[in-house]
Formats: structure tokens, C-alpha cells, sequence
């Protein structure tokens, strides 16, 4: 019994491949969505007083070592710093070199949540699933996170931190669709199906006048328990998806997208919802269910083969 488990095990781990352009798609995404978030609103938005502190950025407790703590804090200066870490992660989003951007991107994402007074869930999702990523990208044998790792099983030592840290990653996506549904169901709006009608018309978070007054007729009425409750149903089953088979996960992530899209398009929340759709390809795409490089990147890839091979002829 012990020595099959043993070698399913062995074949599992041999077998698998974690380091494919898919976990490189969710990177890049993480990336692209936060630097959008840096480059588009200047420091002063993000870098406020408040009351507990008239101190900005913070820098106490674990931000004192984020990368906005490390020049005066003027408005300038972390100005500065902002374009720098928008650089950064259009690096980190290009591919190159895991091994080093890894660690840069996580520095990155947990400097901003630590530091920044207007930061959203996607901004904290990307500082946990990022610091969960660099196992993986420590590990990460390729120059780029698009190119496909040939004889893989030469890596079996990183292989096996890499395949336990994807584990983590969707264990935790999973506790956090399952605390968003938990909390959800302790409010007595969520429970009598009319919290959408009380989000839409959030000042912050809400629909603009346009749109809520083209929707003022369903939302006022009792079909407003559809996407109450059906959002509460969605994420149970997201949250159960840790369990699906990989033949079932495709449709799930495409229903998680789907209510992802929803929200970005309905509530204005594009990076939140960008940093989601990473983080659901890392949860039910699997690994070796690499994603089409299209056509073009394929012929200047053979052209440049063909190009160094003549070359050295």
C-alpha cells in the first residue's frame, strides 16, 4: 500500500510541470495590474494623513522596510518612487529572469500595501500571492517565464518546493473565497438578498448615476436576490473547486471570471478584478495546461533560430 502511494507520488512529482507560461500568465497579470494602479494616481493619492498617524507614507512595524520609506516623505520623492516601481513591474510583467524579478515583484506589492493609505483587496491579494510565488520562482530554471523547461526531471528537488508552494497558493485562494462567503452571510443584508441594492448606490464603490439609473428598475425590485444571493452560491462553488477534477475547472474559472468582469465593469474595480483573474488562473488552470503562444511569436522565434544557425554555418 505504502510503496504504491510511494510511487504514485514519485510519478506525480516526475511528471508534473509547474514552471509553464501558465503560472507566467498570472505573474504577469499581477504585475501589469498593480503598476496600472501606480502609474495612473500620483503619490498624494495613496500617501495621506489619517488619524491614527499624521505620518505618510507609514513606516511602522514591518512598512519601516518598504521601498516608499526609503526617501523623505515628500510628495516628490515618492513620485519617484512610484515611476520606479512602475518600471519594476513592467519588468517583472515582461518574464524575464523569475528568479530575480520574484522576489522584486513581492518587494513591491508588499511596499504598497504597507505604505498606502487608498489600497484595495486586489492590492492585498497581490502581496500574499506574490510572497507565495517566489518558492516557485526561486526555483524557476528559465530566462523567461514563457519558454517551456526542457528534461524537467532533472529538477526534481525544485520541483517538489515548487509543486508544495502552488499547493499553498490554492489552498489560500480557496480560505478566501470561503472567508468572502462566511462574512457575506453574517450581514443581514446578504441574508434577506438586498445588499446589492445597498452596494450599487455606494458613493465610493457604487454604480455612476448613468448606469444606476438603468438599472434603478431591477435593482429596486425583487429580483435583486439574483445577484445577491447568486454571488453568494458562486463563491461556495469556488470555494469547493479546490476539490474539482481538471476536466471541471475550465467552466468554474470561466464563472469566476465572469463575476470578476462583472464587478470591474458594473463598479469600476478593473486592477481588483485583473489581480482576481491572476489569481484564478493560478487556482483552476492547470500548470501544464499551457496557454497558445500565438502564431507570430512562434515564426520570429524560428527566424531567429534559422538566423543564428546560418551564422554559424
Amino acid at each position: 500500500m505504502l510503496d504504491k502511494l510511494e510511487n504514485k507520488l514519485e510519478n506525480w512529482i516526475r511528471y508534473a510541470d509547474v514552471w509553464t507560461n501558465v503560472y507566467g500568465v498570472a505573474r504577469s497579470i499581477i504585475a501589469f495590474a498593480t503598476a496600472m494602479t501606480l502609474l495612473f494616481n500620483k503619490a498624494d493619492i495613496f500617501f495621506l494623513p489619517n488619524s491614527d498617524s499624521p505620518e505618510f507614507p507609514v513606516c511602522r512595524g514591518l512598512g519601516q522596510i518598504s521601498i516608499f520609506c526609503l526617501v523623505p516623505n515628500d510628495y516628490f520623492y515618492l513620485d519617484i518612487v512610484r515611476l520606479f516601481c512602475v518600471i519594476l513591474l513592467l519588468i517583472v510583467a515582461s518574464g524575464w529572469r523569475p528568479r530575480i524579478t520574484g522576489i522584486i515583484h513581492w518587494y513591491v506589492s508588499f511596499s504598497f500595501v504597507q505604505s498606502a493609505m487608498a489600497v484595495d483587496g486586489g492590492d492585498s491579494v497581490a502581496a500574499t500571492i506574490t510572497l507565495l510565488l517566489i518558492p516557485i520562482t526561486l526555483t524557476d530554471p528559465r530566462k523567461w517565464h514563457w519558454e517551456k523547461v526542457e528534461e524537467s526531471d532533472r529538477y526534481i528537488k525544485r520541483k517538489v518546493i515548487a509543486l508544495v508552494s502552488l499547493i499553498a497558493i490554492r489552498v489560500q485562494i480557496a480560505i478566501l473565497y470561503f472567508h468572502a462567503t462566511v462574512a457575506k452571510l453574517e450581514v443581514l443584508e446578504w441574508q434577506n438578498g438586498t445588499a446589492v441594492w445597498y452596494y450599487m448606490q455606494d458613493k465610493m464603490l457604487g454604480l455612476n448615476p448613468v448606469l444606476f439609473d438603468m438599472f434603478n428598475w431591477f435593482l429596486a425590485s425583487k429580483l435583486v436576490v439574483i445577484p445577491t444571493w447568486g454571488t453568494l452560491i458562486l463563491q461556495t462553488i469556488l470555494f469547493a473547486g479546490i476539490l474539482a477534477p481538471k476536466e471541471k475547472r475550465g467552466t468554474l474559472l470561466i464563472l469566476a471570471i465572469l463575476m470578476h468582469e462583472i464587478f470591474a465593469i458594473f463598479l469600476g474595480l478593473l486592477t481588483f478584478s485583473l489581480t482576481m483573474v491572476a489569481i484564478l488562473i493560478l487556482y483552476f488552470r492547470p500548470t501544464e495546461f499551457e496557454f497558445k503562444k500565438p502564431a507570430i511569436f512562434k515564426k520570429n522565434k524560428k527566424q531567429f533560430l534559422d538566423g543564428r544557425k546560418m551564422k554559424s554555418a
